[in-house]
């Protein structure tokens, strides 16, 4: 893994949280770099070169050249970062010395390239499992990421961690008989019997019976009550005739 990037910092005199505040408002933001039997040393450090490692293709992998005024360079990896939860501006790092001699655990994330023939022949569901592996090596050693083929993935096959492709100086510390992906058969929904379709089906809602009933107990009220009001008049009418 190739250190082309140096961040520059100075030494920090300062400390407690309102001097980290000031720093920030300053445009640079607290660190310490420890590690490799040396002394830890509080830094000031600008946050856009931070920024710029961890958004890059090996991330907090990358291995970079820490420049402090007055101090030897020192090469040296970010081992950990603070980032404020309402805006995601970052707050604070640590950074640890690394030696060419001295073997790193950590986790590398995993790529996939190609189309899986369970999914473009098969029509299958491609399912990634895994997306990092933990290994152990050199610095030197350590890749930004593991690529693996799936085309030749059809359904029912897995692809297992032991079945990446890592150099014999990489020791993989992550379960070999783990899943990274795989492509499964697409389910195909059976079809109901017409009984259990009809059984399925929604009731007719209870207020609509209820006022459909009330209608027509209504209506036959409202017949009733006609009839007697025809008789009330034709009694009238007979009276006034007599």
């Amino acid at each position: 893994m190739s250190e082309a990037l140096t961040v520059g910092a100075e030494t920090r005199e300062e400390f407690g949280k309102n001097a980290a505040r000031r720093l920030r408002r300053s445009g640079r933001i607290p660190a310490i770099v420890y590690g490799d039997q040396g002394p830890a040393i509080p830094l000031a450090i600008e946050p856009r070169k931070i920024l710029q490692i961890l958004e890059s293709e090996a991330g907090h992998n990358s291995i970079f050249t820490l420049e402090i005024k007055g101090k030897a360079p020192a090469r040296v990896m970010l081992r950990d970062w603070m980032l404020d939860p309402v805006d995601g501006e970052l707050l604070h790092v640590d950074l640890v010395r690394v030696a060419r001699d001295t073997k790193l655990r950590l986790k590398v994330p995993i790529h996939v390239t190609g189309e899986a023939k369970g999914v473009k022949v098969q029509g299958g569901i491609f399912e990634f499992m895994l997306r990092e592996v933990e290994l152990e090596c050199l610095p030197d050693d350590i890749p930004e990421h593991v690529t693996v083929d799936v085309t030749e993935l059809t359904i029912g096959k897995n692809l297992r961690v032991s079945d990446l492709p890592l150099g014999p100086r990489v020791k993989v510390l992550t379960d070999p008989a783990r899943v990274v992906a795989h492509v499964v058969a697409l389910k195909a929904e059976e079809e109901k019997p017409a009984a259990e379709v009809a059984e399925a089906a929604p009731a007719e809602p209870e207020v609509i019976r209820k006022g459909k009933a009330e209608t027509e107990e209504g209506a036959e009220e409202e017949t009733e009550e006609g009839k007697k009001e025809g008789k009330r008049e034709s009694k009238k009418e007979g009276k006034k005739e007599a």
